[in-house]
Parts: C-alpha cells; structure tokens; sequence
C-alpha cells in the first residue's frame, strides 16, 4: 500500500507539470489581443525583396520591406507577392505569430492596389508543406529563427536582405 501512494505521488509530480504548462498556455493565449493596424500602400516594385523558399516551385516569392511591421502584440506583418512562371500575381496583407507558430491573412490585393478583406480570417499554424512552404521558410528562416521573433523591423528587412536571419547574428 505504501508503494502504491509512493508510486501515485510520483505520478502526480510528473504529470502536473505538464497540465499547468497547457493551462498557463490557453491563459496566456486568453490574454492576448491584437493591437489595431492599418493596411499599407500598394506594393512597389522597387520596395519587393525576393526570398528562397526551395528548389521544389518554380513561383517567385516576395515580401514588400516598405509593409513590414513588428507589432508590440508579437505579430510580424507583411505584404506577400507571389509570382508564378505564367505570370499571375498573388498578393496578401499577412501576420505571423512566432510564439504560437502561426499565421493569418489580412486581405487580398486587388489589380488596381486596393485591399479586399478577408472573409474568414482567422489564424492557423505554419506547416511545413512540400510544394507551398512560403509561410514556413518566413517563419524557419527569416522572421522567426528559433521560434523567436525578429526584434523589430529593421531585423526582419535585414534578413530578408541577407537570405535568413542567422546571417545578421
């Protein structure tokens, strides 16, 4: 009988832990909220700086630096434009969250450089994907190296420069 409390207590030590740690998570989560921000400017051409995403697309990726925020609410917010070999051209207003691993877009570029909120947008995690990892290769390697976020703005403009963030470490 003695083993057995002996055994339980272990048990609750080992296991305790673990359930503040996803309790203090949702707290934290719970807690948050975004802070208010505005769409940017239309993408300039001259303003675009191209980043690999892997050998696997042949679509070019670019984020707009001139669009590029840290926000004190620990999102990193940019203006994407995808170009494909055909010549078709994606744009989206996006955040990423470094500490939850996740991602959210804002808005769709229209033609004539006005934005057009998105219906459903709510946030979702980063995934490493095959043959779409636009969003991992911005988390991995240029706004959240390790799972931290850039320090601000011009952190994130110079690694998108350098081809990844541990290049301006």
């Amino acid at each position: 009988m003695l083993l057995l409390r002996k055994l339980i207590c272990l048990f609750a030590i080992f296991v305790s832990p673990s359930v503040f740690a996803e309790d203090d998570a949702e707290v934290v989560d719970k807690q948050w909220e975004e802070m208010a921000f505005q769409f940017p400017a239309a993408p300039k051409q001259e303003d675009l700086q191209r980043f690999y995403v892997g050998a696997v697309t042949e679509n070019l990726f670019f984020v707009d630096l001139s669009s590029l925020s840290v926000g004190g609410d620990g999102v990193v917010r940019y203006t994407l434009v995808i170009l494909s070999p055909e010549g078709a051209r994606n744009v989206s207003f996006e955040g990423m969250r470094c500490d939850t691993k996740e991602r959210i877009v804002y808005a769709s570029g229209r033609p004539d450089g006005t934005w057009s909120k998105s219906r459903r947008a709510q946030w979702s995690r980063v995934q490493e994907v095959y043959g779409n990892r636009h969003h991992a290769a911005l988390f991995l390697e240029y706004f959240c190296p390790g799972g931290l976020m850039v320090r601000d703005a011009d952190s994130a403009r110079e690694s998108l420069r350098r081809g990844g963030a541990s290049s301006i470490y």
